[in-house]
């Protein structure tokens, strides 16, 4: 049989083994400057293990290494398995993935040194990010070329976001980095001031809404269904779903600058298509989640579809907060708190990691033409990663009502009640919990990883012919 019969399953491997193995880093590097946090003196006085220098790499390894992985994994499994046809320039796939290594490497060698951009998701110089541009255009070919070449009409909703993901990544990260290069590793942003903000919050919530998002909500569409074996819910709640998110997400970037100089009709906006973007979210929401319909009893037995399922239902959740935060008077009180960095987490955790983790436990034994080594550790690491989950967000949900109450208490007389080395005290207990839920976390990402080694050890694997599409 030709290759031209088989689906590219190599460089879906080799994103997929990345992705287990980035998580890992990335979470380390959290559960450390978590550690940090509570116990300043673990950053050694040395300037590159500093909480500031750390913390970008945090966010970087798990939303572009460790998230990025397991996104092209994944869409480039599904692109091929939903349009019948093998994958658009596999020489150019094979690209994105070194390309990609290549970025994810010069970003942990450029934090600690402190090159920094200094914006949020955004931080690498510009050599590094014009080598991400390159990238993405040719992820966006490769993407773009399987669906142009796909052997039926229909193109799955998977793909829709998937595909409005490559699109409106492109956009921002384009638009948030234009730059003036002074030095090979140092520019000036072409914005400034209050433009600079909103540039920035419009790149930084539309990161989460579509990088953390849109895509991973490609992943929901074809993994819930295929675990579950039964089709998705509703696929006209599911365009609805779509059409309605891609519309409203892009908006609401001025939440993050409520109170601040950006001019007042711009934050109520925000907040306004905030608030809207509940509706297409909980109706992702129910739709992932009654897609199981009929199929409840699979919840007992198949960890993977608790993995898949308690992620959607974090989603809710995080997608509820999320509007809910972004009203002025309740961010009155969240802003600048731990509270954000709960709210953050809920979906970082909660959703984004775990539909990842369920997804890479459905695709490896696939990828490699075995059985899962244990299911019973999927099991252990579900456990684990609920209950990580649970411990950090609860933590930083009371340190950071409880931050907002002490700053704004005043007393008869108009003084502050507390200094704000009262407050900082007060979040201690909280900060060593959060570390432990991190730690809990992180376990179960060493029990995965074990359990993926076994399972591919040793494995000779095989490209999975190309299906004839049904008539």
């Amino acid at each position: 049989m030709g290759t031209q019969d088989t689906y590219n399953y190599k460089v879906v491997r080799q994103f997929a083994i990345m992705a287990v193995i980035w998580a890992i880093v990335g979470m380390l590097v959290g559960v450390w400057i978590a550690a940090e946090l509570a116990w300043p003196q673990l950053n050694m006085d040395i300037p590159y293990l500093t909480f500031s220098r750390l913390r970008p790499l945090h966010t970087n390894a798990v939303i572009f290494a460790f998230g990025g992985s397991a996104l092209f994994a994944t869409s480039y499994y599904v692109v091929q398995r939903t349009c019948h046809t093998r994958l658009f320039l596999p020489k150019l796939a094979s690209f994105t993935f070194w390309g990609w290594q290549l970025v994810i490497v010069l970003a942990a060698l450029s934090y600690p040194f402190g090159i920094t951009q200094s914006r949020e998701y955004a931080e690498l110089e510009w050599p590094i990010d014009l080598l991400i541009t390159v990238v993405w255009v040719a992820y966006a070919i490769v993407f773009f070329g399987t669906i142009a070449k796909r052997k039926v009409k229909h193109i799955y909703v998977a793909n829709w976001f998937f595909g409005a993901y490559i699109i409106t990544i492109a956009m921002l990260h384009i638009f948030n980095n234009l730059a003036v290069p002074v030095t090979l590793t140092k520019s000036y942003s072409l914005f400034a001031g209050v433009q600079d903000a909103m540039t920035q919050w419009w790149y930084g919530h539309n990161a989460v809404g579509f990088f953390l998002t849109a895509a991973f909500l490609g992943m929901m569409y074809y993994f819930i269904p295929k675990q579950a074996q039964r089709p998705v819910y509703s696929y006209r709640l599911s365009v609805v779903h779509f059409w309605a998110l891609i519309f409203t997400y892009i908006w609401a970037g001025p939440h993050h600058l409520h109170y601040t100089a950006l001019p007042d009709w711009t934050q109520s906006l925000g907040m306004l298509l905030s608030l809207i973007l509940l509706a297409p979210s909980w109706g992702g929401m129910i739709n992932g989640i009654m897609t199981l319909s009929g199929a409840w009893h699979k919840l007992r037995d198949d960890p993977i579809l608790k993995f898949l399922i308690v992620s959607v239902s974090f989603y809710g959740m995080s997608t509820f907060e999320g509007p809910m935060m972004a009203i002025k008077t309740v961010n009155a009180l969240s802003h600048y708190t731990d509270w954000t960095v709960g709210h953050v987490h809920s979906g970082a955790l909660g959703w984004v990691a775990m539909v990842s983790i369920g997804s890479l436990y459905y695709l490896i034994p696939r990828l490699f033409n075995r059985e899962i080594y244990s299911v019973g550790l999927i099991n252990v690491h579900f456990w684990l990663a609920t209950i990580g989950t649970v411990l950090y967000i609860t933590s930083m949900w009371i340190s950071g009502i409880m931050q907002g109450l002490m700053w704004r208490a005043v007393n008869a007389d108009g003084t502050l009640t507390y200094s704000f080395v009262e407050s900082v005290q007060a979040m201690h207990p909280y900060y060593a919990i959060r570390t432990l839920g991190g730690a809990v976390f992180l376990t179960g990402m060493l029990v995965m990883a074990y359990n993926i080694f076994r399972t591919v050890k040793g494995a000779k694997p095989v490209d999975a012919p190309v299906l004839a599409p049904a008539h």
